[in-house]
């Protein structure tokens, strides 16, 4: 079964045209025992408060029907952000490691947010099942984030002091990892993930991008003051996921005899490939023409502001 405000184009599928915080769901779904809610809109360029409006409704509802109409399964996926990104985080991080994110109003806040609605939903409803997947950095087609916008920077950021470690999820490996949950074959907090991490050192050499290091003060400052001032679209908390380290242990996975079939290294290639003819500046893509413009000095958007604003400070003192 499918259920969409729209029927969708998988003949395999039978629809249900419905829209999920409809609160007459419970209805559609009482013939229903395993639920993999995947409607959520997590798009960077979003209006934030209509997003966090869209997915906590869509979730709340989903698991109040799911438990009306006596579902026994909900399947939830979040993303290994909740752990939040720190220059002091283990690697890997195992699953049952801190919520330690940030509840800022990106697409971070909003998964904290789900999460939290799902822990009550046990405590409301002890009779209903709720697994949480939390993927690495998400890759694929289609897949547009903070991460993958990272990567279309004419520079790499990092902070001083600290190299970030790379995780990817294929959304292939996610869909596996989906199937497991649905059955029930791993339950509870799960992380995905391809195996190990890549080192900043290898993704340059990959992307062929180089690095531009500032101080982390510097670093953060200026893309709040950029959010702050509706340049940016998403907040400075972001940040954090792009210069520290957040790799995720899937030890749940592993001991239920799954592999994923991407290497970090082959979905990192797979993120450059798919990679659109745009600069980002801090998150916001520009066109083709005004990109090549802003990008005629040393770099651009925080790293571009942060040079601008050295240079400036260096012409003061001379």
């Amino acid at each position: 079964m499918a259920i969409d405000e729209e029927r969708g184009d998988v003949r395999e599928a039978t629809w249900r045209v419905i829209d999920v915080r409809d609160p007459l769901l419970a209805n559609r779904i009482s013939d229903i025992d395993v639920i993999v809610h995947l409607a959520g809109d997590y798009a960077v360029d979003s209006d934030p408060r209509e997003r966090r409006a869209y997915n906590l409704r869509a979730a709340q509802t989903v698991l109040t029907a799911a438990a009306a109409a006596r579902v026994r399964r909900v399947v939830l996926v979040t993303s290994a952000m909740v752990y939040g990104a720190a220059p002091e985080n283990d690697v890997p991080l195992p699953e049952d490691a801190a919520v330690a994110a940030e509840p800022d109003t990106g697409v971070v806040g909003d998964y904290l947010e789900i999460e939290a609605l799902a822990r009550r939903s046990l405590r409301s409803h002890p009779g209903l099942e709720v697994t949480v997947l939390r993927p690495a950095a998400v890759v694929g087609p289609g897949v547009d984030t903070v991460i993958t916008r990272h990567f279309e920077s004419p520079r790499l950021l990092t902070v001083k002091g600290c190299s970030p470690r790379w995780q990817f999820c294929h959304v292939d490996d996610l869909v596996s990892a989906l199937d497991l949950a649905a059955r029930g074959v791993v339950t509870g907090v799960v992380g995905v993930g391809s195996d190990g991490w890549l080192e900043q050192e290898q993704v340059e050499e990959l992307s062929g991008l180089r690095r531009f290091e500032l101080p982390a003060g510097l670093t953060f400052g200026t893309a709040q003051r950029l959010h702050r001032l509706g340049i940016t679209p998403a907040p400075a908390t972001d940040l954090h996921y792009v210069v520290y380290p957040w790799v995720v242990d899937c030890a749940r996975l592993r001991e239920a005899g799954w592999k994923p079939s991407w290497t970090n290294e082959a979905a990192f290639k797979q993120l450059l490939e798919l990679r659109e003819k745009a600069t980002t500046v801090v998150g916001r893509r520009l066109p083709v023409k005004e990109a090549t413009l802003t990008a005629a000095g040393a770099t651009v958007a925080v790293i571009g502001t942060a040079a601008i604003v050295r240079q400036v400070r260096r012409k003061r003192r001379q």
